[in-house]
């Protein structure tokens, strides 16, 4: 098998001396969808915590090393300009900026010191069209339902020149058929060869889009499993 796009090896935290994660390790491959389960409290969202750099490089143990190389995040920015973007449970969207200013939000399109409008809004219309999104880049965020928003920052991570897309609980908040949009469109990035880790308990939802799945129980990885394999099913 090739090299992972990612490895995490060895990683612990722990919050006023009580473990959160305790050696958990997993390699990523580059276009899979790698799903990520256990209960609540399990440490699946601290995982991503430390791999996106909102616990930065000092305040785990483990390494993380991205495409080869051993990496040192300091921070959500560090992570971003290597390529990781998490979208978060609760969205991260100023509901009275455009879609377009949220899109571009710190990443500014331009010319001379003055933000270019039409070369804006012209790009974010292009995102939008790979996220399946009919919307006029000018709308305002409140003007969305939760699933557009949703679309919304994938464009943005988009925008951003994604390789490694983490969604924490992407469809908790969705309707059916929100969910079914997201689920696609998931299907369609890893086609375009950007990998996604996804932290989902919706086993259905994760049987039909992951390629494989890293079940942790208690701040430790328990396994890694093909979606194919006899041990995935709701049983377990």
């Amino acid at each position: 098998m090739t090299e992972p796009i990612l490895r995490m090896a060895g990683i612990s935290k722990s919050f006023n001396g009580v473990p959160a994660l305790a050696d958990v390790s997993i390699d990523v491959y580059r276009g899979e969808v790698h799903a990520i389960c256990g209960e609540n409290g399990a440490g699946k969202s601290t995982l991503m915590k430390v791999l996106s750099g909102v616990y930065p490089v000092g305040a785990f143990e483990g390494t993380i090393t991205l495409e080869g190389e051993q990496m040192a995040f300091r921070s959500i920015n560090d992570s971003e300009a290597a390529g990781i973007v998490i979208i978060h449970q609760e969205l991260a969207l100023s509901p009275y900026l455009s879609i377009a200013e949220n899109i571009f939000l710190g990443n500014e399109k331009s010319k001379r010191g003055v933000i270019d409008w039409n070369a804006t809004n012209t790009a974010a219309a292009e995102l939008l069209k790979r996220v399946g999104l009919r919307e006029n880049p000018a709308t305002k965020i409140y003007e969305l339902g939760v699933g557009k928003q949703q679309l919304v920052e994938i464009a943005k991570a988009l925008a951003k020149e994604v390789k490694l897309l983490i969604l924490d609980e992407p469809t908790a908040a969705l309707n059916d058929d929100d969910s079914a949009h997201l689920l696609d469109l998931i299907d369609q990035l890893r086609t375009q060869g950007i990998t996604c880790i996804i932290i989902s308990h919706k086993l259905k939802e994760v049987l039909r889009i992951s390629d494989r799945i890293t079940i942790i129980r208690d701040g430790r990885t328990i396994e890694t499993m093909h979606r194919s394999d006899p041990e995935t099913d709701e049983g377990r």
